[in-house]
């Protein structure tokens, strides 16, 4: 007995090392491409302008070039990826659903439409539409999270992971086919706006869409990490879960209000940028195993590398143009969507 318990000790510290050492690897990756995406652009700023425009000693231009266009989209971007990718961890884990995404689900549609009815009636620039874009996408995204799940719960059989896929990509499509009918009606500056929304850009580029989206992060993503252990018990089964005294149905709608928040909010900013919160969990599961101790923090910091990057490269590859993010993002996740829906079908 005494030899089992010192090997399952031992293995437990070796995945706990294993975990913070991952945690550690996929931080560097981020700041290495911090700055790599810093220096990336139509202009470009060498290590000596960067760090003497960091330490206030830069010219007019290239204070502007840094801290008023590239930070900011650099932080939204960082905070946008791991709230993605976290949302998708808690749905993948609520719904015992390895194919549960906000974007295939549905969630980003909801909260994608509801921000198009705001921009229709408010100037998209001013300052109060700003702050009340993750409100309003949290409304819509509530609404659609619940009309999922009501038409996906089967009285006797709960929710089955097909039924719920199936459910999610049909009012997907019809929040879409509503959203392209309020494009017909948009003036040009606004359909000019929306096209780009919908082509998943990282079009808040200023400090105030970073004010915007911060405090959701920061309020929902510890929350979520805090109740890590809730999630490796309900992971159980619900029948194990109640055994183990744990309420889960308020636990479930606790998660998922956070989790549907989180999706609002960085949908809000980013557009609808796909296929993160199903890549960067499966990833995370893979590096550091299921435990939502680590794998949480993984994914968000998966995410935060996958959109950050992806929005370096569509900044670069054509430059001066540019290649929306969630496009980068859809080249990589939708070929391993197709390749975990084909491995549950078999």
């Amino acid at each position: 007995m005494k030899v089992r318990k010192k090997v399952a000790i031992s293995f437990d510290e070796v995945r706990r090392r294993r975990g913070f050492q991952v945690l550690a690897v996929l931080s560097a990756l981020i700041a290495a491409v911090f700055v790599i995406s810093v220096n990336t652009g139509y202009i470009h700023l060498t290590p000596p302008q960067l760090l003497h425009t960091l330490l206030g000693r830069g010219t007019d231009k290239q204070e502007l070039i840094l801290f008023d266009f590239r930070l900011p989209r650099i932080v939204i971007s960082i905070l946008i990826g791991a709230g993605l990718a976290v949302s998708g961890a808690v749905m993948q884990g609520v719904f015992r659903n390895d194919l549960a995404d906000p974007g295939i689900l549905g969630i980003n549609a909801g909260a994608g439409l509801m921000v198009m009815l705001l921009v229709s009636f408010y100037p998209a620039t001013t300052a109060a539409p700003v702050f009340m874009l993750p409100l309003v996408a949290f409304v819509g995204a509530a609404c659609t999270a619940a009309m999922i799940y009501a038409l996906a719960y089967k009285r006797h059989e709960g929710i089955s992971p097909i039924r719920l896929l199936l459910t999610g990509v049909a009012v997907a499509a019809g929040m879409s086919a509503a959203m392209i009918v309020l494009t017909l009606r948009l003036d040009p500056d606004k359909y000019q706006f929306v096209a780009t929304w919908l082509a998943g850009s990282i079009w808040g580029t200023s400090w105030k869409f970073v004010l915007s989206l911060l405090p959701w992060i920061l309020i929902l993503l510890p929350y979520v990490i805090y109740k890590a252990r809730v999630m490796n018990v309900l992971n159980l089964g619900d029948q194990t879960a109640t055994g183990l005294g744990a309420a889960v149905t308020k636990e479930q709608f606790r998660l998922l209000g956070a989790a549907v928040g989180l999706a609002a909010a960085s949908v809000a900013v980013s557009g609808g940028i796909g296929f993160v919160g199903l890549v960067g969990p499966h990833l995370a599961r893979r590096l550091v195993g299921p435990k939502h101790q680590f794998m949480l923090p993984a994914s968000a910091l998966l995410g935060s590398l996958l959109v950050l990057t992806a929005d370096t490269i569509g900044r670069w590859i054509l430059q001066p143009s540019e290649i929306p993010a969630g496009i980068v993002v859809a080249v990589i996740g939708a070929p391993y969507f197709l390749y975990l829906l084909a491995r549950t079908r078999s």
